[in-house]
C-alpha cells in the first residue's frame, strides 16, 4: 500500500472484559497515522468515526498518530479494515465522505474492501473545477468498464446512481480523445406527471426545460464557455427524442436519457439511427414512468428483446449504488422493499379491479329454444 512505509499495524492486544466474564474485547492499533490523515478518515466533528462506531459497535480512540479501535473481536477486526481502506484512498488524494464511508463498511462486511480501491483507481477525466470523475461504486466501476467494452450499453437503475453523469464524462472523454466527433444528447419531451400546456418562446426555448439535467451536467464537466462554442459549431447536440427520426448518426457518442419515458416505437427508431463509429449509451430507471399507465415502455421491450446480443451490454445499478446525499439511498431502498412487497401481495393471473375475472358464457337471445 502507498502509507505502508507511515503507518505500522500492531496486532494486537486481548483484554478481559470488566463488565462481562465471557466476553473478549480486543483492541487495534494504528500507529504512524498523521494528525492530517485521521481528519480526512474521520470528517468534520468526527462525523465518519461516529458512524463506523455506531455501525460496528466499536469504539475508536486517538491519540496524536495513534489510533485505538476497541471492541469484540470480529467487528474490531472489520473497523481496522475500513480505516486502512479509507487511509489509502485518503494517501490516493480521494475526497472522503459518507457515502463512501458507508460503502466501505458495506464491502467490509462482505469481505470485498479491496474492490473499493479497485473503483477509486479509475479515473475517467476531470470537471471544469479540476475535481477527478471517478467510479464510486462496484456497480458503477462495472457500468464503465461496459462503456468502453461495447458498443451500445443500457444503464438501468434508481435515482441518484450516477447513469448519466457518467455517461457524460465518458461521452466529454472521447470527444477530447477525438474517438468521437460529436456529441449527441436526447431525451423524450413527455412532463412528469403533470401538463405543462404551451411554452413560451421559440422550438429551442420550447424543448430547454426538459433538456436541462443534460445541460447542467455538460456544463459541470466541459464549462459554459467550452459547452457553447462547441453547440454553437455543431459538435454538442441537445435535442427532443423525436428529432432523431430519419438520421444517420455515424462517428458520434450518443446518450438516450430518461428511456423508460420511450414507447416501444421510440426505442427501435432510435437504436436504428446509429452509423459506423458511434457508440450509444441508454440511461433509464423503470421505477419512475411517466408513460400512460397503459403504454409498454420501450426500455422494458428493448431489455427483453436485445438482451445476450453481442456489442450490446445491460449494466444494472441498485440502491447499493446511489451516490447521492445518504437519505436518497434509504428511500430508494424503502421504496424497493414497498414495491418487492406489493408484487409479493398479487394473485397470479388475470385480475380485474382486485378480483379474479370469471369466464364469460355465452348468452343466448331470449326465447331461443335448444334444438335437439
Amino acid at each position: 500500500m502507498a502509507f505502508s512505509d507511515e503507518i505500522c499495524y500492531n496486532v494486537i492486544d486481548y483484554a478481559q472484559s470488566a463488565h462481562t466474564k465471557a466476553e473478549v474485547r480486543m483492541i487495534e492499533t494504528l500507529t504512524g497515522v498523521p494528525v492530517s490523515k485521521q481528519k480526512a478518515i474521520f470528517g468534520e466533528m468526527d462525523e465518519f468515526a461516529k458512524q463506523i462506531e455506531k455501525t460496528l459497535r466499536v469504539t475508536i480512540v486517538t491519540r496524536e498518530q495513534e489510533i485505538r479501535v476497541v471492541g469484540e473481536e470480529g467487528p474490531c477486526s472489520k473497523a481496522k479494515r475500513v480505516l486502512t481502506t479509507l487511509l489509502e484512498l485518503a494517501a490516493r488524494g480521494s475526497e472522503i465522505n459518507i457515502t463512501n464511508v458507508n460503502y466501505t463498511l458495506s464491502l467490509v462486511k462482505e469481505n470485498e474492501e479491496q474492490s473499493m480501491l479497485s473503483v477509486d483507481s479509475d479515473l475517467i477525466c476531470h470537471t471544469i473545477t479540476g475535481k477527478p470523475i471517478k467510479p464510486k461504486t462496484v456497480g458503477q466501476k462495472k457500468y464503465v468498464d461496459n462503456i468502453r467494452d461495447n458498443m451500445i450499453v443500457f444503464g438501468i437503475g434508481p435515482a441518484g446512481t450516477g447513469k448519466t453523469y457518467l455517461a457524460m464524462a465518458m461521452a466529454v472523454t472521447a470527444f477530447k480523445n477525438d474517438e468521437v466527433n460529436r456529441i449527441i444528447l436526447t431525451r423524450p419531451a413527455i412532463e412528469a406527471g403533470e401538463k405543462l400546456g404551451f411554452l413560451p418562446g421559440d422550438l429551442q426555448q420550447k424543448v430547454d426545460p426538459y433538456l436541462r439535467p443534460l445541460y447542467d451536467a455538460l456544463y459541470q464537466i466541459m464549462g459554459a464557455d467550452s459547452f457553447t462554442k462547441n453547440m454553437e459549431k455543431g459538435l454538442i447536440e441537445v435535442a427532443p427524442l423525436a428529432y432523431m427520426r430519419g438520421r444517420t448518426l455515424d462517428n458520434a457518442f450518443i446518450i438516450l436519457d430518461e428511456a423508460q419515458n420511450t414507447t416501444p416505437a421510440q426505442m427501435k427508431m432510435f437504436l436504428t439511427r446509429i452509423g459506423f463509429g458511434s457508440k450509444v449509451v441508454v440511461t433509464g430507471d423503470r421505477t419512475q414512468k411517466d408513460l400512460p399507465s397503459d403504454q409498454i415502455s420501450g426500455l422494458d421491450v428493448a431489455s427483453k428483446v436485445l438482451n445476450g446480443i453481442e456489442d450490446i451490454a445491460f449494466s444494472t445499478l441498485t440502491g447499493a449504488d446511489v451516490v447521492r446525499h445518504p437519505l436518497v439511498q434509504k428511500i430508494v431502498t424503502a421504496y424497493e422493499a414497498y414495491e418487492e412487497r406489493a408484487a409479493a401481495k398479487k394473485v397470479p393471473g388475470n385480475r380485474r379491479f382486485g378480483r379474479p375475472v370469471r369466464a364469460e358464457r355465452s348468452r343466448k337471445p331470449q326465447g331461443a329454444e335448444e334444438k335437439a
